[in-house]
């Protein structure tokens, strides 16, 4: 890829500005006092066309506006006594009208002098004279008679013009006289011959002039040259034409045009070169012309002097002439004088240094007068090309010429010297903006004017410090430079100008942009034609600057084509052809620099098919074909491809011949007999391959006797008394000749016989019949055509037909070898009884039923395949302690022979199955109750249970394991003594004499002695709350209340947060600090709003706090901070990401709203007053009832225990009148609303989903509900019912 990069910045405006101002005299503003200064005037040389008015310009500026008057040759030139003058308007530029006049009546010398009260400036002399354009004289031009391969000259003699005229020379039709090597003309406009041909006769050579001020032309008499060849001149070596003898000299002026001339005769003609001899030719401004005879510099200088060689050269030697260049100098400046401006009481100094060869005289003037001729000013001093002023005062000002002048010229030049006594001001406009790409130079602008001369200082932003060191320089004219601008140098500046008489401030503004830059460049592409090209051109740029993306294919604009689609980073070509190929370059510009990056696209496709295939070197068996390739298209080829069709056997259709390399184009090609051959090729390269040649001319060969046989010679009976024999036929190809057929030949293999014999023809298969059953052939088939016999077949061996076996195994045995596997062994059947080929035996299996069983159904039958001539096999699989039967058939090709006898066998007892289920229920505080159910597969007789359980802590780390055993007879079972709010896991298996059975497992959770609150899992370093993982209601286990977050600080620990109801969340941590204004702050996330804070108790140790009227399926950011009296964060834990659920649709209907709930209440509240009227009585009565005892145990009979089965009071009540009513509990399908009060369960962490199921597993978290159906799932948070109430009151 080709990459290339071009910056524009817009700090090189600013360095031109201030190159201006190191090389530009002082400006002063115009609204303040100052002398003259010339801005406009003619040249010194002015020729003018007297056909137009001439126009001689003097434009001045000062303070107060300049007058004007002229001098013309030396002595005043009063405008206004010439009607013709007119002096335009505030300036002194001359209008004159020459209508009526001659022109030339205004030649002269004209000088312009400006003045005002501060001083006189002049102009140059200007020297005005009339453009000319004369006549040619008239002369009579004999004919030239020349004789062959001399030389000849035809001179033009011009005449002189003003300016001089431009020669050429033409014929009567106008045309151009052809020019060369041996005719050509000269700076003078002679036209030379260095030698004659007889072509070269014509009547019709004219000299042309043409003058370009008056835009004449002017024609000299044509000139004759008649070339004879009675005498033709023979061949020499080169003389000189001009210039002539051995050297020669020429003068040119520094900074002009030199131009040496050498012009050679000679037969044949002479080719001239150029050599200095005293140093190289100055190749950057040399240039050759006029057939190399002239040789032209540009710009000369003093190292341009020296001797010039000049070398004309033919066949027969050469020649040589020296030129001697002399390089002179009119008067040229190294130093002209600059206004100055200067305060009372200043020094100044004015220097007019010029150099020139001669060395110029340097005369000075003051206000146009000779300076010895002015008043003596003491404040004053000439020393040759200085003036020095001292100590000047108000009235000093003046205008000063310094006048340099050689014989070859004169420079002239005005100098001010203006004494003011201003206050500074700052010329450049303030506020500019000044933008930059970082890493380039940054010119900051503060022009400025004050006398005297304000001193530049400058400031960044608000800082006090003067920017005078690295990386700021200031130069003289008060500009400010960075040299590497950097972002951080981006800001306001502040230049401030400063004299004793006051200061003046001015801002601009620094900023340093970004550089553009290409990341994702162009790609060096290689497309099929036809297919999409898409370049990318991925830019990074400032983002305050416009970039302007451009696309050029070759450097130029892109076709105007809609198939050029231009994306804002990617230029996409589609359908791509040939003419697309080309390199592609994108180019960013901003409005301050600029990239660009280049890649090239090349089409491929495939290749042009081959062309003149011709057929060489023929024989029998072979031939030679050549071809040319066709266009690769980008693509190299890979190879060749031959095809041929057989236009006797299968015309229309080709077939693949053989494969040659990409780099040659022959392939020797062997041949089959009787075959008429037309060839093709076809050329492949990476893209794909071409289309097919034209085809070849047709190529026969002769017929000949089969060269080989069939192929896949097989000998198989299909019926038990036949055999088959085929074979795959030859193809035509293969056939040599006509009249193909197929000698089959057999006999069989163990009997001594002769071979049987069949030819056939168009057929691939011979049947023989009346075979005995599966015996063994010998069979070999052998082509034959109309030319011979083929080579003689391989001989193959064959069986005729098979039958069904006759027989079974005998001898069936069964060996069990344990509860799940069995042998079989048999004793094999006999050859002859097999009938066929041996492909094994074949065992059918059953179960049919357990040995538990007196009677079972059948299993379902299975197959095992023994292959080969086996005796034995194992049966996998049996289910322990069943009943199986067997029999055992052979098979053959044909199929199957007939069953062995069924035979019986038991299998042992094994180790039993799974327990089929293990259901806990009833979990109470300290005991759970374990139910479950005998495994399906006993495998044996079960012998008991053995049960496993471990409690397992909040860190799933597993604590001490208990192990019981029940007997087999028993399916339950209630474990006491546990830990309250404690999960546990089980292991239950079954035994059979034979061992322990797989291991179900369950795991429960004793019930808190208060409500859990219901918590999902945050992670905190992901930041989102993962769902709880699907269980089933038996085994879905309670998770740890809080998960434990490392410390972020040193004052918070132990960091956790969960869940409460669909609207609240509760935070817990650990603080160690000492300051006491403890927030917790939260926020929704991906929210832009102020996070809402909440505060807390800040006391050492663990806190809860619990977050209300949090939005249903919202996600919160919280963390917990602390602040100081500042409101600053001391310290803060990481942020936390809990996700509420979403609230759930309820269709329930308030129970507490319904009449017949109410109703039902009621009647409950007067039977319990019953019963407290009846308990009573009794007690008055003295009686003693059990509950008197649990009274006195239990003072609060709110918690007397309930019976397992039905909830009644234990010894509580012993008639059916004191059962609890079942319409006590809370109904399955209804919930209650909930209270609005402040002291809800809720909002203390007791409220929530968890419940347990109807036997008695743990789903989710506590609620204060006791009960709900299975089918109800988890609802939302419920605050305690007034049901629940009545529940625990009853």
């Amino acid at each position: 890829m080709d990459r290339k990069r071009k910056w524009v910045l817009s700090s090189g405006a600013l360095l031109v500005i201030f190159l201006g101002h190191m090389t530009t005299a002082l400006e002063v503003p115009l609204d303040l006092p100052q002398p003259p200064t010339i801005t406009h005037q003619s040249p010194k040389d002015f020729i003018i066309d007297p056909r137009e008015n001439i126009l001689i310009y003097c434009e001045a500026k000062g303070k107060p506006h300049p007058s004007f008057s002229w001098t013309r040759n030396g002595t005043h030139f009063d405008v206004e006594k010439d009607s013709k003058v007119l002096m335009k308007p505030s300036s002194g530029t001359l209008v004159i009208d020459i209508s009526g006049e001659k022109a030339e009546a205004y030649e002269g010398v004209y000088q312009c002098t400006a003045r005002n009260e501060r001083g006189t400036a002049v102009s140059n002399n200007i020297i005005i004279r009339q453009s000319r354009s004369p006549l040619w004289s008239k002369e009579r031009n004999e004919a030239i008679m020349v004789q062959v391969g001399v030389s000849l000259v035809l001179r033009c003699r011009p005449p002189a013009g003003l300016p001089p005229p431009i020669i050429f020379w033409m014929d009567n039709n106008f045309q151009r006289l052809p020019q060369n090597t041996r005719v050509s003309q000269a700076l003078n406009g002679d036209l030379y011959f260095s030698n004659v041909l007889l072509d070269d006769t014509r009547n019709d050579y004219i000299c042309y002039a043409r003058f370009p001020h008056t835009q004449t032309i002017q024609q000299k008499q044509p000139i004759t040259v008649k070339v004879l060849d009675n005498s033709p001149s023979g061949e020499r070596r080169p003389s000189f034409m001009a210039p002539l003898g051995k050297s020669s000299t020429q003068m040119a002026l520094r900074g002009g045009v030199l131009e040496l001339e050498c012009i050679a005769e000679g037969l044949p003609t002479p080719e001239v070169s150029w050599y200095k001899e005293s140093g190289d030719l100055p190749s950057s401004r040399m240039s050759f012309h006029n057939f190399q005879k002239t040789l032209k510099i540009a710009d000369v200088m003093e190292a341009d002097a020296g001797d010039y060689r000049c070398t004309a050269k033919n066949s027969l030697g050469s020649a040589h002439h020296i030129i001697k260049v002399n390089v002179k100098a009119a008067p040229f400046w190294i130093s002209a004088p600059r206004n100055l401006i200067l305060a009372p009481m200043e020094t100044g100094i004015l220097t007019c240094r010029v150099n020139g060869d001669p060395k110029p005289k340097i005369t000075w003037s003051v206000n146009g007068v000779p300076i010895e001729n002015s008043p003596k000013d003491v404040s004053r001093k000439v020393e040759d090309d200085t003036v020095i002023l001292s100590d000047v005062q108000t009235g000093s000002s003046a205008v000063y010429q310094c006048n340099a002048s050689n014989e070859f010229g004169y420079l002239l030049a005005n100098a001010f010297v203006n004494v003011l006594a201003e206050a500074p001001r700052v010329l450049t406009p303030p506020n500019n903006v000044y933008q930059v790409i970082t890493n380039n130079p940054a010119l900051l602008d503060c022009a400025s004017f004050g006398s005297p001369i304000p001193t530049i200082t400058w400031f960044k932003d608000s800082q006090t410090s003067i920017l005078n060191r690295d990386p700021y320089m200031i130069h003289n004219n008060g500009t400010l430079e960075i040299n590497v601008a950097q972002p951080l140098n981006s800001g306001k500046y502040t230049c401030i100008a400063s004299n004793n008489l006051g200061t003046k401030e001015n801002h601009v503004y620094l900023e340093v942009k970004e550089p553009t830059r290409i990341l994702a460049q162009p790609e060096y592409m290689v497309v099929q034609r036809n297919r999409k090209a898409v370049f990318e051109c991925k830019v990074k740029h400032d983002p305050t600057l416009i970039p302007t993306m451009t696309w050029l294919k070759d450097n130029g604009e892109l076709p105007d084509d809609e198939r050029f689609v231009v994306d804002t980073d990617s230029l996409t070509i589609k359908d791509v052809t040939e003419e697309d190929e080309g390199t592609y370059t994108c180019v960013m510009n901003t409005t301050l620099d600029q990239d660009s990056a280049s890649a090239m696209l090349t089409v491929v496709e495939e290749p042009d098919p081959p062309t003149d295939l011709e057929l060489t070197d023929q024989r029998d068996r072979s031939v030679q074909l050549t071809w040319i390739p066709g266009d690769e298209h980008n693509s190299p080829t890979q190879k060749f491809l031959v095809q041929y069709e057989d236009l006797l056997h299968q015309a229309g259709v080709w077939h693949n011949l053989t494969e040659v390399e990409g780099t040659k184009t022959t392939a020797h090609l062997d041949l089959s007999p009787y075959v008429y051959y037309s060839f093709r090729v076809l050329a492949m390269n990476h893209v794909g391959h071409s289309q097919p040649s034209q085809p070849s001319r047709q190529y026969r060969t002769n017929p000949a006797a089969p060269a080989e046989n069939p192929t896949d010679v097989q000998g198989v009976g299909t019926e038990h008394n036949n055999l088959v024999i085929s074979w795959k036929e030859l193809t035509g190809l293969q056939s040599n000749g006509p009249g193909l057929q197929y000698k089959v030949n057999w006999r069989q293999k163990v009997v001594e016989e002769d071979w049987s014999s069949e030819t056939v023809a168009n057929a691939s298969k011979y049947v023989v019949s009346g075979t005995p059953t599966f015996v063994p052939y010998e069979v070999k088939v052998q082509a034959v055509n109309d030319y011979g016999n083929g080579p003689a077949p391989e001989t193959v061996v064959g069986y005729s037909g098979e039958d069904v076996p006759m027989s079974a195994p005998e001898s069936v045995q069964v060996l069990v070898q344990n509860g799940t596997l069995a042998e079989v062994h048999w004793e094999p059947v006999l050859t002859p009884m097999v009938r066929g080929g041996l492909q094994g035996y074949k065992v059918t299996y059953w179960r049919e039923r357990s040995l538990h069983q007196a009677e079972g159904q059948q299993g379902e039958q299975q197959v095992l395949a023994f292959s080969g001539n086996r005796s034995e096999g194992r049966l996998p699989g049996l289910q322990p302690y069943s009943l199986y039967t067997l029999n055992i058939r052979v098979v053959n090709g044909k199929g199957e022979g007939p069953p062995s006898p069924n035979q019986n066998f038991e299998t042992p007892e094994g180790i039993p199955g799974p327990p089929s289920f293990l259901r806990i229920k009833n979990p109470n505080m300290d005991s759970l109750t374990l139910e479950w159910g005998p495994p399906q597969d006993n495998n044996g007789r079960l012998t008991g249970y053995t049960l496993k359980y471990q409690p397992v802590n909040n860190s799933n780390e597993l604590g001490p394991m208990e192990e019981m055993t029940f007997p087999a007879n028993e399916t339950t079972i209630t474990l006491a003594n546990l830990k309250y709010s404690t999960r546990y896991k089980f292991y239950f298996n079954a035994k059979t004499i034979k061992g322990s059975g797989p291991t179900i497992t369950e795991e429960a959770v004793t019930i808190m002695d208060e409500a859990f609150i219901q918590q999902p899992i945050v992670d905190v370093v992901k930041g989102h709350t993962e769902p709880h993982h699907p269980i089933s209601p038996i085994t879905q286990s309670l998770r740890p209340p809080f998960h434990k977050v490392g410390p972020i600080g040193p004052a918070f620990t132990n960091v956790n947060s969960s869940v409460v109801g669909e609207e609240g969340a509760v935070i817990s941590w650990e603080y160690f600090g000492p300051d006491k204004n403890v927030y917790v702050e939260y926020i929704v996330e991906n929210s832009k709003e102020d996070w809402t804070k909440e505060f807390v108790n800040g006391s050492s140790g663990s806190q809860t706090y619990l977050i209300k009227g949090l939005k249903p399926g919202t996600s919160y950011r919280v963390r917990v901070v602390v602040k100081d009296h500042s409101e600053a964060t001391i310290h803060s834990t990481e942020e936390l990401v809990i996700t509420l659920p979403e609230a759930m649709k309820s269709n329930q209907v308030d129970l507490a709203t319904q009449g017949w709930f109410i109703g039902l209440m009621c009647a409950i509240a007067l039977l319990i007053l019953v019963l407290l009227i009846v308990c009573f009585i009794k007690r008055n009565k003295g009686g003693k009832y059990p509950v008197k005892e649990k009274e006195d145990a239990h003072q609060d009979p709110e918690i007397q225990p309930m019976k397992e089965d039905d909830g009644t009071f234990g010894e509580y009540s012993d008639t059916e009148d004191h059962k609890p009513l079942k319409g006590s509990r809370t109904p399955s399908n209804g919930t209650v609303k909930r209270d609005d009060s402040d002291d809800s369960l809720v909002d203390y962490g007791e409220g929530g989903d968890g419940q347990f199921n109807e036997d008695g597993s743990f789903i989710g978290q506590y609620s204060g509900k006791k009960e709900k159906d299975t089918h109800e799932g988890n609802e939302s948070s419920e605050a305690p019912s007034p049901v629940n109430a009545m529940n625990s009151f009853v």
